[in-house]
């Protein structure tokens, strides 16, 4: 292999390494977003729950989602259906996956760092990408939420029905609105910043 192709290879290792980043960020902080949401849109008046009961759901829904060792879904006070349930279990394998894929390239970004160059423009050509996918969200969110799952999952299971998945009540379009921007903000800073330096 080449000093290019194996510059090209770190690049694309960092490139994914960014990506994950910016998701595993996201999904951590969500916590913190997602407490600001209870009081600011009455999520537990909502579901005539208290603001612990309503976090503490949400921290069970999330512990299944980032936890490998924890493959049962269960609400404490929200029932869910099958599809509720294999939709999650989807969401599961994702995160999961994404974790795997952070871990595997820190590694090779911290092995090879300092050894190899990067292309500059790549991450330029992925910023302005990632500012036409904010621009096109920020129009539509909801056609840009639907493609999003669309692309993602194969199924229509993460069309929530309220009375068979309440849980859906306490997650509104803001919360993941949210997640997004804050994704968006953190995956174009990083780009930007490998961008202007010098490979």
């Amino acid at each position: 292999m080449s000093n290019t192709q194996k510059d090209g290879f770190y690049t694309a290792v960092l490139a994914l390494f960014i990506l994950t980043t910016a998701i595993t960020v996201t999904i951590f902080a969500s916590y913190f977003l997602f407490a600001i949401n209870i009081r600011f849109y009455n999520l537990d008046s909502l579901v005539n729950l208290d603001y612990g009961t309503v976090y503490k759901n949400y921290a069970q829904m999330m512990d299944y989602l980032i936890n490998p060792f924890n493959w049962h879904f269960h609400l404490s006070n929200f029932i869910s259906s099958p599809a509720g349930r294999l939709h999650f279990e989807d969401c599961k394998k994702l995160f999961l996956l994404n974790f795997g894929v952070w871990i595997v390239s820190g590694l090779l970004v911290a092995k090879f760092g300092k050894v190899r160059a990067h292309f500059n423009k790549v991450f330029l050509w992925i910023g302005i990408l990632g500012i036409v996918l904010a621009l096109l969200m920020l129009i539509d969110f909801d056609g840009f939420f639907v493609i999003f799952h669309e692309v993602l999952f194969r199924n229509s299971d993460w069309l929530f029905d309220s009375g068979r998945d309440p849980v859906i009540n306490i997650l509104p379009e803001e919360f993941f609105t949210q997640c997004f921007v804050l994704f968006f903000i953190l995956f174009e800073g990083l780009n930007f910043w490998e961008a202007r330096k010098r490979a």
